[in-house]
């Protein structure tokens, strides 16, 4: 089979989007041109690429679609994983430019701090509970640069599995201080509650997405190393986020962690 009509393809999605990001425009769907997983992981190869050329710094990588009944909806049994850059970290207390991010939405995480080499094959729960530093409470801003979130599995992979920006917690835990699966999670907006959920939302377990992102990780020639975040998973649903939102988060065990959105001059 000739492959390089395949590779014109991937070009063209990656160029779709660093367009829709470039011109703060939403775009048409790419699954009209990479419909299976490998070619939009390709596309967001590409654009990582391109990212990095640029001098951004790669911090760590996102899971998404942890969500069973987010999964049925787009008909897959499994996560995905996007790149977690330096520059979309931004600080608590940080005002967040809520037009940064195209049709953002707003969710509540867990953060998982890696402080061993994750290398093997395959891992178990044991050796991500080994290589965690600790963990802290986490917010992720989801963004589509596809238009309206008119979203399958090809397209959120190659936009980078919808990423946007987090904002991280400042109080590290270690993971033997809580309960991953059981804490409680709670998100209000302006003191009105928005999202609750608990550890179970994510995979049934936080650490089991962690599991699943450190094989995919190796089997793509990128094994997680020391200092990467992993942002584990929404712990509940998902919530459109409007400048001049304050979003309040608790999670259970883990402490606070909040995100302010205006629109900066």
């Amino acid at each position: 089979m000739d492959s390089k009509p395949a590779n014109n393809a991937i070009q063209e999605a990656a160029d779709r989007l660093w367009q829709a990001q470039a011109e703060k425009r939403p775009c048409a769907p790419v699954r009209d041109l990479v419909s299976d997983v490998d070619a939009a992981y390709a596309v967001q190869q590409k654009n990582t690429e391109r990212w990095l050329q640029q001098g951004r710094r790669l911090v760590g990588r996102k899971i998404g679609l942890t969500s069973r009944a987010v999964q049925k909806q787009l008909g897959v049994d499994q996560p995905d994983f996007g790149m977690l850059f330096a520059d979309m970290c931004a600080a608590e207390g940080e005002l967040i430019d809520a037009g940064r991010i195209l049709q953002a939405k707003i969710e509540a995480e867990i953060a998982l701090i890696i402080e061993r080499p994750l290398i093997h094959e395959k891992h178990t729960v044991a050796d991500i509970i080994d290589a965690t530093a600790y963990a802290l409470p986490a917010l992720e801003i989801v963004g589509s640069r596809i238009a309206n979130w008119n979203i399958e599995l090809s397209d959120t992979i190659a936009d980078n599995a919808s990423g946007g920006m987090f904002v991280l917690g400042s109080r590290p835990v270690k993971l033997s201080d809580f309960d991953i699966v059981r804490c409680g999670m709670l998100m209000e907006r302006r003191g009105d509650q928005v999202s609750i959920g608990t550890g179970a939302a994510c995979l049934g377990n936080p650490l089991h997405a962690a599991v699943w992102l450190a094989d995919v990780m190796t089997r793509f020639g990128q094994p997680l190393q020391p200092g990467d975040i992993i942002m584990t998973g929404a712990l509940g649903p998902m919530v459109a986020v409007s400048p001049g939102d304050v979003f309040d988060v608790q999670i259970e065990g883990l402490g606070r962690v909040s995100a302010t959105f205006g629109v900066l001059q």
